[in-house]
């Protein structure tokens, strides 16, 4: 007699279905033996808020520590930096005491210094495109700078 008739194959569903059960368990075990610390849980939080799907990538198209001569004499120059996203262009100098920049084409526009697990701080732009912030970034920022039609995202650098 043979016992295949009696236990029918297992089909796609109960594969599916026992694959979703230890899944479950595992995430489970993982969540008791391996918690994610609430920093790392708010940090990719606050990292899925920062999505903008209709955002533009503003490129760096120019690094004073990369592209720029060192002077001689001047050993804590200010960074300069350049950003572009077709026609607008966001140049950005980072001191110690913290960011002066404009845009151009000069334009009002809402600009938020961001700053990975830190809130966004927000800068205004006068309307020759000018801004200041007087904190200066520490560790990984971006700029996301707001016009009345657009969002354009800088990359991510390092002070």
């Amino acid at each position: 007699m043979n016992d295949d008739h009696r236990f029918p194959e297992p089909g796609a569903a109960d594969e599916e279905l026992a694959d979703s059960l230890l899944e479950e368990e595992l995430r489970q075990a993982a969540a008791v033996l391996d918690p994610v610390p609430d920093a790392l849980r708010q940090l990719a939080l606050d990292a899925y808020a920062l999505h903008d799907l209709d955002a533009r990538i503003a490129e760096l198209t120019f690094d004073s520590l990369v592209d720029a001569l060192p002077v001689r004499g001047v050993p804590d120059a200010p960074r300069m930096l350049t950003f572009s996203a077709g026609e607008v262009t966001v140049d950005v100098e980072v001191t110690e005491d913290g960011l002066i920049g404009q845009v151009l084409p000069p334009q009002t526009a809402r600009i938020e210094v961001l700053g990975g697990p830190q809130t966004t701080r927000p800068v205004t732009v006068d309307t020759l495109g000018r801004f200041t912030s007087d904190t200066a970034p520490a560790g990984p920022f971006a700029l996301r700078l707001r016009t009345g039609a657009e969002v354009i995202v800088t990359e991510w650098l390092r002070a």
